[in-house]
């Protein structure tokens, strides 16, 4: 019972956190950001927010941004949930987006790369594999 009460309170302050980050914050060192993820401790006391910078390798502005804003942020989560305790919130700088990014550009680039390779080559002939 308690896990699915910390299941549904973990989405509901991932949406109203992304909300915030969208919305109420304007410092220029978060640019866009994506929210993950939200961990909560079983005991509700802490929480891992993980957010991800779209469209820029620089993590540690993005990092310093989100530890400044933290109490405010917190603040605005006790006004929006129904609950009687607000977790304490911890950051944290996710770059799995980024990377994937960088590798679907990394793979797309070697296909490309091995298809101008081989439209130079002469055809094959069709049965040299055949038993």
């Amino acid at each position: 019972m308690v896990s699915h009460r910390v299941g549904r309170l973990s989405g509901e302050i991932q949406k109203e956190v992304a909300d915030i980050l969208d919305h109420e914050i304007k410092d220029p060192r978060l640019g866009m950001v994506s929210v993950v993820a939200v961990d909560i401790a079983p005991d509700g006391c802490s929480a891992k927010v993980y957010v991800s910078p779209l469209g820029s390798e620089e993590t540690s502005g993005v990092a310093a941004a989100l530890e400044s804003a933290k109490g405010y942020i917190r603040r605005e989560l006790g006004r929006r949930l129904k609950t009687r305790a607000v977790p304490e919130l911890f950051f944290r700088v996710d770059t799995s987006i980024a990377y994937g990014v960088r590798m679907i550009r990394a793979i797309d680039e070697q296909v490309s790369a091995d298809q101008k390779l081989a439209a130079g080559r002469p055809p094959e002939e069709e049965g040299k594999y055949k038993d």
